[in-house]
């Protein structure tokens, strides 16, 4: 009974056991699946790292894109030439001041001295700007290179490049990319070298630009201090200098040398010079051949300077504004156009001066060309201060001959009576510095003076020009239009002549200053005044500033008003057509104040949150005191832009009844017929009724009544008063007139006729005319008119 137990025990062990191997076996299987998975995903791997042949081919793609682009980016150094030849000229420009600069044996000239200074900052603006763009092909070039050396760095490249069995299998590719490599090697060796030649020749410039300037800075100096004291002996001591003609040939071609590159390195202002004569010149020619089309020449009888072919007017234009866009130009250069202008002035004056006058001028025109002559002729230094010592004393004594005969007509012209004052003083200094040795003192009084005067003359001649070629804008414009021929052109004249007076006047000064050479200490002086920055509490500003917002302000309100001048419209004229293009004058015009306004504000620099500040803290004002401006000043922008009224119209207003003239921005201007104007506030226009008769169209209806004795036949008296009016070219005939005959007692009759004018402004005539042609055609007929 014992062993039964024990043998059951073993049964169900080795069940037990067995199970557990059946189970075992699937997860066995399971494990031993991941193991051969994750073996596998590490085979992936390994294989992934071998090179295959199109690895290397895109190695060697980056090879031959960085070999290709080294002759892309050399070429792309198209400035390298250029440069090289600026390069050149600036050399020889250099050589040539430092040669001129260094003379010891005669007398530096203040004008060049300032042209020269004026050439060495140019030359270095130049010299600059290629040092930059060489600075910027060499960073190119740096990186360029960069980039080939890091392709040495590439492990696969390495490989394929040492590897005999890779220069085999790649045999094509190494031989082209050998060729490309002596190419490379050659254009990055010859960039490299051109680069840093050109920049140290650049360099090299620089550095002389800046001896050379501190070098004229200097002499500038000495010779300002030295024209005031005795630079040579008096002129009764005798002297044993003899004159060198060769050295004065050897002078003369090295000013003409550097006023060549002077003009070479300063040409932008004469391009400009030219464009504004060639532009005056086809402004009048074209308005000419307008006014000969249209067979109005007539109309230009009283033109005194310009004529159809203005070519002698524009050149002398040219050569009188030349000297304000040169300032600092060579002295050869300023008495070459002097001589151009004096000749161009003979010919202009041969006709249009009296005898005795053309005789005077002749004479001036000989003193002002005689120092020219005889400095162009090399004449020894001693000869030329006897014949300047003459030619000073007859300057002044022919000045205060003429200042004696001008009558009070030749007077009138106040800026040449004011150089000839001038012109005398200066001639009379001129001789007391000749004769105690203060020569270049001489010099400068004496050209001064007279250059003053030359130019004082073309000026006023050339102020004159410009008012009357605005004049035959004025008339050309309005017969192009179909205006009446007359207007009253005098107002608009006299202010044009006090804008052109004052522009003459400006330049005159700035020319005077120039020759007495204190234009740049008065100019620096000014910019200093200008420019310095002042503070009030927490707002700062400039004078300069002030100066620049005023004058936007001042330039924008004279565009406005006599832009409609321009274009012929003087708002005085009666044309129906019209009123559309005056109201884009008038939004023009508004255009012009508003955008001058905001210019003038970006411009002048002045602070806008602060400007913003002052104009909320006037609020206040605005709506206490200038409640009234503001509120007409927006009326006015109402009245423009709504087109209510329009200048032209005929309007009723209250009592007032006339013909628009102006619209303005704070009020508008009515025209009567007598001849009176009205000015009325816009916010008076818009607040009251307004009765516009010409707001649609311009025609009027007429109403003629009469009384007339009985006995008549009415038929016939109807047909005989409409024909009157239908025949009169005043009347619009598409309303049909209306005739209406009412008995008003046994013996008279009442006769009441109605018809349409087609232009209001011809209402009174055309009812006066048809009134008389109907008592003629009545007294024909024997109809008594009561």
């Amino acid at each position: 009974m014992t062993e039964r137990p024990l043998f059951s025990l073993s049964i169900r062990q080795t069940i037990a056991l067995l199970l557990a191997l059946c189970l075992s076996i699937p997860a066995f299987a399971q494990k031993n699946k991941h193991i051969n998975q994750d073996h596998q995903d590490i085979s992936i791997l390994s294989d992934s790292a071998t090179l295959t042949k199109s690895d290397y081919l895109s190695h060697l793609e980056k090879v031959f894109e960085t070999v290709n682009k080294v002759p892309v980016t050399v070429g792309s150094f198209k400035k390298l030439t250029p440069i090289a030849a600026h390069l050149t000229q600036d050399e020889a420009a250099l050589a040539l001041l430092k040669s001129r600069l260094s003379q010891s044996d005669r007398t530096p000239n203040l004008q060049n001295l300032q042209m020269d200074q004026t050439l060495l900052k140019e030359l270095q603006t130049n010299n600059t700007e290629c040092l930059t763009d060489l600075d910027e092909y060499e960073k190119e070039l740096r990186e360029l290179k960069t980039e080939i050396l890091n392709l040495r760095k590439d492990t696969v490249l390495i490989k394929l490049f040492t590897l005999p069995s890779m220069r085999t299998l790649f045999k094509d590719e190494f031989a082209e990319l050998q060729k490309k490599h002596l190419v490379m090697d050659s254009l990055l060796k010859t960039a490299t070298l051109s680069i840093n030649n050109l920049q140290a020749r650049t360099s090299a410039n620089l550095i002389n630009i800046k001896e050379l300037m501190y070098l004229t800075d200097r002499q500038l100096d000495a010779v300002s201090i030295k024209a005031f004291g005795k630079e040579r002996r008096y002129l009764w001591e005798s002297s044993t200098r003899k004159g060198k003609g060769l050295g004065f040939r050897k002078f003369i071609n090295g000013e003409q040398e550097i006023s060549g590159y002077y003009f070479v390195y300063t040409r932008s202002s004469r391009m400009l010079l030219i464009f504004t004569c060639l532009t005056f010149f086809f402004w009048v020619f074209f308005n000419f051949r307008s006014m000969k089309r249209h067979d109005r020449l007539e109309a230009l009888d009283d033109f005194s300077l310009l004529n159809p072919q203005p070519y002698l007017i524009t050149f002398i234009m040219l050569f009188t504004l030349a000297p304000i866009f040169d300032l600092k130009a060579p002295a050869l250069y300023i008495e070459s156009v002097q001589i151009i202008l004096a000749i161009l002035l003979t010919f202009f004056f041969r006709k249009r001066l009296s005898s005795k006058l053309f005789y005077y001028w002749c004479i001036f025109a000989v003193l002002l060309l005689a120092p020219v002559f005889l400095r162009l002729l090399g004449i020894p230094p001693k000869f030329q201060r006897w014949l300047l010592l003459f030619l000073s004393i007859s300057s002044t004594v022919f000045g205060t001959m003429i200042l004696r005969k001008l009558d009070e007509q030749e007077k009138r012209y106040r800026m040449i009576l004011v150089t000839g004052y001038i012109y005398t003083i200066f001639a009379f200094i001129a001789v007391f510095c000749n004769l105690f040795g203060r020569f270049t003192l001489t010099q400068i009084f004496y050209s001064t003076g007279v250059n003053s005067l030359l130019n004082a003359i073309s000026l006023t001649i050339l102020a004159k020009v410009f008012v009357e070629a605005f004049l035959l804008q004025m008339k050309s414009s309005r017969i192009r239009k179909g205006y009446p021929e007359y207007f009253d052109w005098h107002p608009v004249i006299s202010g044009l002549k006090r804008i052109t007076g004052i522009g003459a006047t400006i330049i005159w000064f700035i020319i005077f200053t120039t020759n007495l050479n204190i234009f740049n200490g008065l100019y620096e002086s000014l910019m200093e005044v200008l420019i310095e920055k002042r503070t009030i509490g927490n707002f700062s500003f400039t004078f300069g500033g002030i100066v620049l917002f005023l004058g936007i302000i001042w330039t924008a309100n004279f565009l406005q008003k006599y832009i409609a001048y321009f274009f012929g419209d003087t708002g005085d004229d009666d044309i129906e057509d019209n009123k559309g293009q005056r109201s884009k004058l008038l939004i023009t015009r508004l255009v012009l104040l508003i955008g001058g306004f905001m210019i003038a504000v970006a411009a002048s620099g002045l602070p806008i949150d602060k400007i913003t500040v002052i104009l909320g803290a006037l609020g206040v004002g605005i709506g206490l005191g200038l409640q009234n401006i503001v509120s007409n000043f927006v009326s006015g922008i109402i009245l423009i832009f709504d087109k209510t009224i329009r200048i032209g119209d005929v309007v009723e207003l209250s009592n007032k009844k006339g013909r628009v003239k102006e619209i303005g921005v704070r009020a508008s201007t009515l025209l009567t017929e007598e001849g009176a104007e009205i000015i009325i506030p816009n916010g008076a226009i818009l607040s009251n009724n307004i009765i516009n008769w010409t707001l649609s169209n311009n025609q009027m209806r007429i109403d003629i009544s009469l009384t007339i004795a009985k006995p008549f036949n009415s038929t016939e008296v109807v047909n005989q008063i409409r024909d009157i009016i239908i025949n009169n070219n005043n009347v619009f005939i598409n309303k049909e007139p209306v005739i209406m005959i009412s008995p008003v007692s046994k013996q008279n009759s009442n006769i009441k006729i109605y018809f349409w004018c087609k232009d209001i402004s011809n209402a009174d005539m055309t009812r006066n005319i048809v009134i008389a042609q109907i008592f003629e055609a009545f007294e024909e007929k024997e109809i008594e008119i009561v």
